[in-house]
């Protein structure tokens, strides 16, 4: 078994990286961008973790290695040419999507409906919770932006449509089940 002790490889000091296929592109590309954005993510989550117990916090762990999935995704172009690769490249799948779905439907059914909209935290989990939540969202936009050039997994785009839902649905459970929510009122500092 080999082992690789070198960090750096000097192959990126020229402004360009490789993909998932070999291929070189500029580091500020569109789809090193899109999982680049998915790593800041697993990195929130991450943080995230630190105040996250028991079934939230294996959710957690959960989502991010479905986080390195979704990495390995995005950086693997030319979605035409799975069949022809040398070994299958990871794709994100709808049973990943799923499975998300079925952890909000739980969650969701121990709130009580919102009657406001709410503002970012609460308990330190709930505001971790809703960094992630605009993560994911910012990551969704990127990687919608890529799939408007090129050709992107679609169950990738729906992994993260539900990932900020599951994130605000979790920081809602993580406010003492949206009890200790923080609502936004309209106008209160106008005067």
């Amino acid at each position: 078994m080999v082992v690789l002790n070198k960090i750096y490889t000097k192959t990126g000091d020229a402004g360009e990286t490789a993909l998932g296929n070999g291929s070189r592109v500029a580091k500020h590309d569109m789809r090193v961008t899109a999982y680049g954005t998915s790593d800041e993510l697993n990195c929130f989550v991450g943080v995230a973790r630190l105040e996250a117990t028991g079934n939230v916090d294996a959710a957690l762990s959960r989502i991010q290695n479905d986080l390195f999935d979704l990495g390995a995704d995005l950086c693997r172009p030319d979605m035409e040419k799975d069949a022809d690769a040398e070994y299958p490249p990871l794709r994100m799948a709808d049973t990943q999507v799923a499975r998300l779905e079925s952890e909000i439907d739980a969650m969701n059914d121990a709130l009580e409906p919102l009657r406001s909209f709410i503002l970012p935290g609460g308990s330190a989990l709930s505001a971790h919770l809703h960094v992630c939540r605009t993560v994911a969202r910012r990551a969704e936009r990127l990687a919608v932006e890529l799939a408007a050039m090129e050709t992107v997994n679609a169950a990738a785009v729906k992994y993260l449509n539900r990932l900020s839902d599951w994130f605000f649905v979790a920081a809602r459970i993580a406010n003492n089940g949206g009890k200790d929510d923080v609502l936004w009122i309209p106008g209160a500092n106008r005067d």
